[in-house]
């Protein structure tokens, strides 16, 4: 089960890391105007948060495998409007192919879920972790097929800046076969027999009682974290760029905040499933508060900005991983979809509105000051901690 789903979550990767890398640039082409180009991770964060909900309601009436497999068809939709938007020189019509595409990104995110369906407390961490690490190799290898693609685009005569795509249209086809064929039985159908069956222990493992101030609390937790790290990112290309950093510099540092994200996910699976949930989310804010002040005492420096940028991901991972293994086991089975498609929408919407703000705020008071702005979600979490999951332990 968990295999089945790392594989999805790699072609998933690899369908949206080459969506991601090319988004910009087709937006300034297209458009004519530069200032428009963040708009393509705009459409596509938007569209995540839009879809997340539809495709949890989904699951929860059908399964993960018809929800799974739905938000991937509608990303490939997509995709070949995308290319369509491409060929007609349309923007408006491209921004609404990429809003789209953002309901494959919402399958990869419900992804971590299906891995949690039918684990026990003592693997719920691990599992969820292992595919998450799983995105890893799908967002490295994307974006590297830029290159092959374009190459065999302009043989087949597609518009400029679309042959990656066809990669996109594999990855995701065999992404919806995947699931259709393989994922069974359907982990979350499964384990909704379980529970309403449940009678010997092994079973009491999976059936949780509801906590739902457990359960908002996870869900601020992977929201802040997300937002957190989203906003501080988005900004970091353009704030090195400043400071004289070569592209390839500035691309180094990326695909290592990447790495720092992903890479060592299993570790903080682990250590949720033994020290705890609430401990490892904390874990993560201690580290994304070291990567705030790095980042801001050291923004001129690059080392310290790339420094910061690592941190910053491994705190996304641990908050993110244990966040999600809380908010599954903090929810019954009846409240449990819905939960997720509304972290899920929170968390997009979270990281969509920060970093339309973090540029304003770049503006205004530098890296620094932003780095330090964004910590207030650090202290929230940190606050809530205490306040509120101090009393339901």
């Amino acid at each position: 089960m968990v295999a089945v789903l790392s594989l999805g979550q790699v072609l998933g990767g690899v369908a949206f890391g080459a969506t991601i890398s090319l988004g910009a640039v087709l937006a300034a082409d297209i458009s004519g105007d530069d200032a428009f180009s963040g708009l393509a991770t705009a459409a596509v964060t938007f569209g995540t948060a839009a879809i997340a909900v539809p495709l949890a309601a989904l699951a929860r009436r059908g399964g993960r495998r018809p929800a799974l497999a739905t938000g991937m068809l509608i990303a490939l939709a997509g995709v070949v409007m995308v290319i369509a938007a491409a060929s007609l020189r349309s923007f408006p019509l491209l921004l609404v192919a990429f809003a789209l595409v953002g309901a494959g990104q919402a399958a990869n995110l419900q992804s971590r879920f299906a891995a949690a369906d039918l684990a026990t407390d003592r693997s719920r961490g691990r599992d969820l972790s292992l595919v998450v690490w799983a995105t890893t190799i799908g967002a490295v290898l994307g974006p590297n097929l830029t290159g092959p693609g374009e190459m065999l685009g302009n043989a087949a005569g597609m518009p400029p800046l679309t042959g990656p795509y066809l990669f996109t249209v594999v990855a995701q086809i065999l992404a919806i076969a995947l699931y259709l064929t393989l994922l069974r039985p359907d982990p979350l159908l499964l384990a909704v027999r379980v529970t309403a069956h449940a009678a010997s222990a092994s079973d009491a493992r999976i059936a949780k009682p509801d906590a739902p101030a457990l359960a908002r609390y996870s869900i601020f937790a992977i929201a802040a974290a997300h937002g957190v790290m989203v906003s501080v990112m988005a900004m970091t290309p353009v704030h090195l760029l400043h400071h004289g950093a070569s592209l390839s510099v500035i691309g180094f540092t990326i695909s290592l905040h990447i790495a720092g994200m992903y890479a060592l996910s299993p570790v903080f699976g682990i250590l949720a499933d033994r020290m705890g949930r609430i401990p490892t989310i904390l874990l993560g804010q201690g580290l994304l508060a070291a990567a705030l002040i790095t980042a801001s005492f050291g923004e001129a420096s690059t080392l310290a900005v790339t420094v910061a940028l690592v941190l910053l991901g491994l705190g996304w991972s641990a908050a993110t991983v244990a966040g999600s293994a809380l908010l599954t086991e903090a929810s019954s089975e009846q409240q449990r979809t819905r939960r997720q498609g509304l972290s899920d929408l929170t968390m997009s919407l979270v990281a969509a509105i920060g970093a339309i703000l973090a540029g304003v705020v770049l503006a205004w008071i530098g890296y620094g000051g932003l780095s330090l702005v964004v910590s207030v979600a650090v202290v929230a979490t940190i606050v809530l901690s205490i306040v509120v999951v101090r009393p339901q332990r």
